[in-house]
């Protein structure tokens, strides 16, 4: 969803992102996420999904709901919703359960304002997903993708990708880095998730990417001139651009095929603070911007060397099983004693 898209939703939607980016502080992406979801919401009330028309469930006009509509809204509504999601739509776990969350944001919001008799949402189970490891380079590909970067803005897309590699910024902070976000302490000031401000210390690499692009950093004629990264056409850098020259570098490297994007690059980061740098899980958090320790314990998923070194290290591990010829040696020594016992006992009675 654009930005421009949120006047086409029903008031009360609108209202309720204008208070979740104004008053509650969330990022821009967070509310379009919870745009895209409600209108999702809408068409399905509006038209149902009996006889689903993608061009016409695009085209719907759902801006004249009301709160007399979104009365009627019980849990069975909700889950039909669910439903049609995943056998009309097609949408994975995780995305029904995005859409979930955006519903059960929406219709709190309503309910704490009094603006509905009850929530909808309030006893309503989230779908399961399957919780997989992030991907991630390793350091010998972080490597590469470093020294494969060229091109004529060299110094501007190292800088980019060194502090993606070594700070594990989020693509929606990189972006909106400005000059004044560097002090001359060498520490980075981000701004992150509901703009909670966290400061970095960036490291040798860090600093000399910095100010090695600084130096060529366009002045003249720019439309933000505090900008940090700028565009060939002299605006701020888009997440867009960010987004197509480190697939084009990671294409360059050989390793775009192993599914990575601007956001497996912060994964890459926090992996390698973990695993090369002995970094405690706790301060890890605080340089991710994590609001919540689970979140960051996904990052410290351990390597497959490491996973092997714990097993080699039970006690058991050098304890061999008895081999073909063994085993029939020691069936034959059976039988054998067996046989003398039944001897024995013969010859006593």
């Amino acid at each position: 969803m654009k930005r421009q898209e949120i006047m086409q939703l029903p008031k009360p939607a609108q209202q309720f992102l204008h208070d979740e980016e104004i008053v509650y502080g969330k990022s821009e992406l967070t509310v379009l996420e919870y745009g895209s979801d409600l209108r999702t919401f809408f068409r399905f009330m509006k038209l149902g999904s009996d006889r689903y028309d993608e061009k016409t469930f695009e085209s719907c006009d759902i801006s004249g709901f009301t709160l007399a509509d979104l009365q009627t809204v019980t849990a069975d509504t909700i889950y039909q919703f669910l439903y049609f999601c995943n056998d009309v739509l097609h949408n994975s776990a995780r995305t029904r359960a995005r859409k979930k969350c955006s519903l059960r944001m929406f219709f709190r919001y309503l309910d704490k304002r009094g603006l509905i008799e009850s929530d909808p949402c309030a006893k309503l189970d989230s779908p399961n997903f399957r919780k997989s490891l992030p991907k991630f380079l390793t350091l010998e590909e972080s490597v590469a993708l470093l020294d494969c970067v060229d091109g004529q803005f060299y110094e501007r897309d190292y800088c980019i990708l060194t502090l993606f590699l070594n700070c594990g910024l989020r693509l929606s902070e990189l972006v909106g880095l400005n000059l004044s976000s560097f002090r001359p302490d060498g520490t980075m000031r981000v701004l992150g998730k509901g703009n909670k401000e966290r400061i970095l210390y960036l490291n040798d690499a860090c600093l000399q990417a910095v100010d090695r692009y600084r130096r060529v950093r366009p002045n003249d004629g720019l439309h933000d001139r505090d900008a940090f990264f700028i565009s060939r056409q002299k605006n701020r850098i888009s997440p867009k651009t960010v987004q197509l020259l480190v697939k084009k570098f990671l294409e360059k490297a050989g390793i775009f095929e192993k599914g990575m994007s601007v956001h497996k690059l912060r994964h890459t980061a926090a992996t390698l603070m973990y695993r090369h740098g002995d970094v405690d899980v706790m301060l890890l958090k605080e340089i991710l911007g994590h609001e919540n320790l689970a979140t960051t314990q996904i990052y410290t998923h351990v390597a497959d060397d490491q996973v092997r070194a714990a097993m080699r290290a039970n006690p058991l591990a050098g304890q061999r099983g008895k081999s073909a010829q063994q085993r029939a040696a020691d069936s034959a020594a059976e039988q054998r004693l067996q046989q003398d016992d039944e001897n024995g006992n013969n010859g006593e009675e």
